[in-house]
């Protein structure tokens, strides 16, 4: 009898007892067991060898080792020699790209009440930090007064291709940097030249990075929206189901209640706020290790508990956060062994799991996590 085969003796483990102890799993997001929620896909015994499927709803799951290190531990509670428990994901989504992203399962968007707050290098290690998990990411740069993309991704100079596709439709394909597919306004014009747009130009080519733009099948679609609370946001609200947004702020009074208004905004248009994260949430001195609150510390954290979404974490001001957006390098990729960039990659998950949370109809949970600066 082979390793593994589905064909088992009498008085040796059984699928239903397999089943059985994983069922002790709880999502810790979903507050279901992993039996119940279908995450079990197969399970195989050879006499006390046992091999298990689990598929995840997100690559970058927050608590995937965890449930693996359970899942072996409970099946030889059964008297199991050999244990493979094999860890795969299928990301949720809920068609939320519509008939203009149909490819696309789930839109975020990254926002912030006003600039200066270091949205867009969030924005872009977020969105390197998710297709670094495994996922399969896209981002579009929604600013279209000040594109930043071409920049930090590190492809400055360059433009999409247009083609013709079996349709006959004229479409762009999306550059590619860092596993990443980006589409930005500052591919196509001098970068040298401001846009003098007025607000339905800008309009009209948001929808066109939306509709023309060949993004394929995405996981995770996200949006480095401009500051504020106008055009663009209403724009892409109206256009597409979003499966939520993330406000990025910083600590001090000022930035804090602009962030608010940017949340009073997603909710009158009924797009949920998936998180706030607190960005330049404090400095260590590289010469002396003392900390500095540089802009006030532990706003974002008190914001979003007084309305009541979850946290994702801070940010700490972090120097080579800025070289490398300059540089066209993500901080993930720069400095991947950093604390820092294992903090991203925890806000990176901790933003999957709640995206997991709207779409299979949960209830958001508050989670805690630390980050780096931006521009």
């Amino acid at each position: 009898m082979g390793l593994f085969s589905n064909n088992s003796s009498k008085g040796t483990i059984t699928e239903e007892q397999v089943r059985a102890v994983l069922s002790k799993i709880e999502d810790p997001d979903l507050h279901r067991d992993i039996v119940s929620l279908g995450f079990v896909k197969d399970v195989a015994i050879s006499g006390t060898d046992v091999r298990v499927v689990i598929q995840l709803t997100t690559p970058a799951c927050p608590v995937k080792d965890q449930m693996k290190a359970a899942a072996e531990g409970y099946i030889r509670q059964l008297g199991a020699t050999a244990v493979d428990v094999q860890m795969t994901a299928q990301v949720v989504g809920g068609t939320r790209g519509g008939g203009m992203l149909p490819g696309v399962k789930n839109t975020i968007a990254v926002a912030s009440g006003k600039g200066g707050v270091g949205k867009s290098t969030v924005a872009v290690n977020l969105a390197v930090a998710l297709a670094q998990e495994g996922s399969r990411v896209g981002m579009i740069d929604a600013d279209i007064y000040g594109p930043s993309a071409p920049l930090m991704f590190g492809l400055a100079g360059q433009h999409p291709r247009l083609y013709s596709n079996e349709k006959g439709e004229r479409k762009f394909e999306p550059l590619v940097a860092h596993g990443v597919q980006v589409m930005s306004i500052g591919f196509l014009v001098d970068p040298e030249q401001p846009v003098i747009w007025r607000g339905p130009m800008a309009s009209g080519a948001l929808k066109q990075f939306m509709s023309d733009v060949d993004w394929g099948d995405l996981d995770y679609l996200i949006f480095d929206m401009p500051p504020g609370t106008g055009d663009i946001q209403l724009t892409l609200t109206q256009s597409i189901p979003l499966t939520g947004a993330v406000i990025v702020t910083t600590p001090q009074d000022i930035a804090l209640e602009d962030a608010r208004k940017g949340l009073k905004m997603f909710e009158r248009v009924q797009v949920p706020v998936l998180g706030i994260i607190e960005n330049m949430s404090y400095f260590i001195a590289p010469d002396t290790g003392a900390r500095y609150d540089i802009f006030s510390h532990g706003g974002g954290a008190k914001a979003a508990e007084k309305m009541n979404v979850p946290f994702l974490g801070e940010i700490p001001l972090i120097m080579e956060m800025r070289i490398g957006s300059d540089e066209g390098v993500p901080y993930v990729v720069r400095n991947p062994e950093s604390e820092e960039a294992g903090n991203i990659r925890k806000i990176a998950r901790a933003l999957a799991a709640q995206v997991s949370i709207a779409n299979m109809g949960g209830a958001q949970q508050p989670i805690q996590i630390i980050l780096g600066n931006d521009q």
